[in-house]
């Protein structure tokens, strides 16, 4: 059993027990989550998409990460003019508990 579940504006290929990093939520490590924005089921073969989704996604948050960092770099020849800028993402790593 599989779903397509929206979470933070990005949409995830979900199943149970499995593990995968998400756009920063809210919330410490060990608190449960919820995710009522399933847009695809896949229950043994049967599709459910849609408004007829009736399905919820519950999740565990494990962790809080930084991503890779990321570096944006500007210059203008002959100038002088360069401007270096780098970030980390903020990720939350979650485990997968139940789709019902």
């Amino acid at each position: 059993m599989f779903a397509v579940v929206k979470i933070a504006g990005q949409q995830f290929k979900v199943e149970k027990d499995q593990t995968l990093y998400v756009p920063h939520l809210e919330g410490n490590a060990g608190d449960k989550v919820e995710f009522a924005d399933v847009l695809l089921v896949d229950a043994d073969g049967t599709l459910t998409i849609g408004s007829a989704v009736k399905a919820k996604v519950k999740a565990e948050i494990l962790d809080h990460v930084k991503g890779d960092k990321v570096i944006a770099y500007k210059q203008k020849r002959r100038k002088g003019f360069r401007k270096l800028h780098g970030h980390r993402t903020q990720y939350t790593q979650i485990m997968i508990k139940d789709i019902k």
